[in-house]
C-alpha cells in the first residue's frame, strides 16, 4: 500500500469518527431520542381520557424518564400483523431524549409493558436513534 493510500484511508476514517463522534456544537452532547407511540382506542370500552393519559405519564413514564419528556397529540393509521387489518386512532406520541445508558433498553420497555398490559395494546410503536442536544 502506498502512503498515499494509508493516508486516504487515516483521513476517511478519521472522518467518520469525528462525524459520528461529536456534535456540531460544543455545548451539545450525544444522546438517545426515545419515540413512543400510544394509540388511545382500547377493546371493548371508550377510548383512552385525557385524565387516564395524565395518570398514566405520572406513574410511569415519569419514573423512567426522570428528567422529562414531551408528549404530543396525534392520528395514526396501523396495521396489525395477524389481522392485517387497519385502525385509525387518536394517539399519544411521547419524544424523550436521553443518556444513552445500559438500563435504557429496559426503561423503554418497562414503559411500553405497562401501557400495552393496563390498556390492551397490541403495540406500542418505538422509534430510536443517536442525536446531540443540549438542554
Amino acid at each position: 500500500m502506498t502512503r498515499f493510500a494509508a493516508l486516504m484511508i487515516l483521513l476517511v476514517l478519521s472522518g467518520c469518527a469525528s462525524e459520528h463522534g461529536t456534535c456540531l456544537l460544543a455545548s451539545q452532547q450525544r444522546m438517545a431520542v426515545v419515540e413512543l407511540f400510544f394509540g388511545r382506542d382500547i377493546p371493548g370500552r371508550e377510548p383512552l381520557t385525557d385524565k387516564e393519559w395524565s395518570g398514566f405519564a405520572a406513574s410511569v413514564a415519569s419514573r423512567e424518564f426522570p428528567n422529562g419528556f414531551t408528549v404530543i397529540d396525534g392520528d395514526g393509521e396501523w396495521r396489525d400483523p395477524a389481522t392485517q387489518n387497519v385502525t385509525y386512532e387518536r394517539t399519544k406520541i411521547l419524544t424523550a431524549a436521553v443518556a444513552n445508558v445500559p438500563e435504557l433498553a429496559a426503561r423503554i420497555s418497562r414503559v411500553r409493558d405497562a401501557y400495552s398490559h393496563m390498556y390492551r395494546q397490541t403495540s406500542v410503536g418505538l422509534l430510536s436513534y443517536d442525536a446531540c442536544g443540549q438542554f
